[in-house]
């Protein structure tokens, strides 16, 4: 790929190339105008003459480079090379001595060895006649046959390893030393056979990344999100790390302790998670780790599928799922009249009606009855014409009434039937004020524990309700992706709502909840958080997913980082203190 076209290209990500290239025209200015010279990056050599290469003056130590080399370099010529080439060179000159012969003159020396060797031994077998020749006729020179078989028989450890070939003159059996670069010079991490095995005899691959992360500063790019990262209440009178606090905050404070690293945290710039666009970029913090603005993305950072393809992630720290936050149903405002909701209108209009009926029998039963007839002044019994009656109109509406409050009153039928119409209408009292009662607490009840929607089912089915997520989140991604009927739908609604139902962050969907009738989708964690905070909010249901937060970094350097394994435990601790 062309310098220009990976300039040009907002979609492509590299963390390793192969470099065709020969010793004196290795450098590096493009790489560094793109920002490829760090440990995030992986560079092969092809050149076979990697150990002559003066990297130091290129790269930095914490470059990951590999090349080939064929040299034997415990041959004793190869040494001797070496030694006299060191001693003149610290005669007249003041750069460091060349490291090596180049494989050119290896492979020549090698060469002329092993003529020479077959040579030899053809000379033993037979005398070897010189004739001259032209090679514009076609006869060949006698020896010919016979020096090509003894060429094939040679066997010699040169410069270059083991020297020897096959019936169809090939070289077999030799070997390339992978190398790697280290300071100072390079190390040898493993062997490549001829027959196509390979023996590595190191892992420096797979932790340089975390030896150079030592004394390095890494840019951690992050997310303003109650409780993971805050700013300070005095942030204005502090400066670089310092203003900000929370879990994240915390977890990379211990994590940098043990890997013995700085950083410094840098709010993403257009404050999205992370989404794709339609050209193929993202936004956000993946954005900037596949730009490679950011080295770390730290925050409640979800690990989807989508993200993996283009960025890495750590192992989960936090397990959570999609839940819905409502507010608490407060039900409406009790009325002057409220206390007639346990029974409905036609019932309080037959007890009214019972009322009257019991209360014109009783009367009239009274008035029948010889018993409820009375002398008020026992001492003029011959007085007939003065006979009273308790139950009058107004008495006998007044008996009921008593008798349904359950507070009695003075008057005390006397009459069998009198006693009997009263007997029925205590009874029916009685199953009246407990079935009221009873009634009068379940409403009460019910009326507190409502709620219009139970499930993403009810949202999906209704339109009174608005719902949505934060915009370019994982959850926003989960919706748009998923093939579930359910969740289909509710994307739809979600995406062709106008005004949008999408918010730009947590705190404006938790301000949406509580001051209108919008359900607010996002990770259980948050819902959680913000449900300790605010008793008026209320989660809806259970997870429609399950997931987990981990520490996103550009694609390819999830290798230079092992000891992001204990993340789940640390996260763990604390969360319990």
């Amino acid at each position: 790929m062309a310098y220009d076209q990976v300039i040009a290209s907002p979609t492509m990500q590299y963390s390793s190339a192969l470099l065709p290239m020969t010793p004196l025209s290795f450098s590096t200015p493009q790489a560094s105008e793109l920002g490829m010279t760090s440990a995030f990056y992986k560079y092969i050599l092809t050149t076979m003459d990697f150990p002559l290469l003066r990297l130091d003056d290129v790269v930095d130590d914490q470059s990951n480079i590999v090349g080939f080399s064929m040299f034997n370099s415990s041959h004793p010529f190869y040494l001797e090379f070496i030694r006299s080439l060191n001693l003149s060179w610290r005669e007249g000159c003041e750069l460091s001595p060349y490291p090596g012969p180049a494989l050119s003159s290896a492979l020549m020396f090698d060469a002329v060895h092993v003529v020479v060797g077959a040579v030899r031994e053809l000379n033993r077998s037979q005398e070897i006649g010189v004739k001259p020749l032209s090679c514009t006729t076609p006869q060949i020179w006698q020896h010919g046959t016979s020096l090509m078989n003894y060429l094939r028989m040679v066997e010699y450890d040169g410069l270059t390893g083991r020297v020897e070939f096959n019936s169809k003159g090939q070289r077999t059996n030799y070997t390339l030393r992978i190398l790697e670069k280290h300071h100072g010079g390079h190390k040898e991490i493993g062997i490549w056979y001829s027959n196509n095995t390979l023996a590595m005899n190191s892992t420096s691959l797979d932790i340089n990344m975390s030896e150079t992360l030592a004394n390095k500063t890494l840019v951690v790019t992050t997310i303003l999100e109650n409780p993971y990262v805050m700013r300070k209440s005095n942030y204005q009178e502090l400066q670089g790390n310092d203003r900000y606090q929370g879990f994240c905050v915390d977890m990379l404070r211990e994590l940098s302790d043990m890997l013995k690293f700085s950083f410094r945290i840098k709010l993403v710039d257009d404050g999205l998670y992370g989404a794709p666009e339609p050209n193929g970029s993202w936004t956000g913090m993946v954005g900037e780790l596949i730009n490679r603005k950011a080295d770390l993305a730290v925050a409640g950072f979800t690990i989807t599928s989508e993200r993996e393809k283009v960025i890495d992630f750590s192992k989960p720290f936090m397990s959570l799922g999609i839940s819905i936050l409502y507010r608490v149903h407060l039900g409406r405002k009790p009325g002057y009249f409220s206390f007639l909701d346990p029974f409905s209108p036609a019932v309080w209009l037959f007890m009214l009606l019972a009322y009257l009926a019991v209360s014109c029998v009783l009367f009239l039963a009274a008035r029948l009855s010889p018993y409820e007839w009375y002398n008020p002044h026992p001492c003029l019994m011959g007085r007939k014409d003065m006979l009273e009656n308790q139950y009058t109109l107004g008495n006998s509406l007044w008996f009921p009434v008593g008798g349904f409050m359950q507070q009695g009153s003075e008057i005390m039928p006397r009459a069998l039937s009198t006693r009997c119409v009263s007997g029925v209408w205590w009874a029916f009292t009685l199953i009246i004020i407990s079935s009221y009662t009873a009634n009068l607490a379940a409403f009460l009840t019910v009326q507190r524990m409502e709620v219009p929607i139970e499930s993403p089912d009810d949202l999906a089915d209704q339109t009174n309700i608005q719902y949505g997520t934060i915009q370019g989140g994982s959850t926003m991604t989960f919706f748009m992706n998923s093939r579930y009927q359910t969740y289909q739908r509710m994307w739809n609604y979600m995406h062709s709502k106008q005004p949008s139902v999408f918010v730009k962050s947590t705190e404006e969907g938790i301000a949406r909840v509580v001051n209108s009738k919008y359900a607010f989708l996002l990770e259980s964690t948050m819902n959680e958080y913000h449900r300790r905070l605010n008793c008026n909010l209320t989660q809806i249901g259970g997870l429609l997913d399950t997931k987990g937060y981990g520490i996103g970094m550009p694609l390819g350097d999830m290798s230079g980082w092992p000891t992001l394994q204990p993340l789940t435990c640390m996260s763990n601790w604390y969360l319990s203190h």
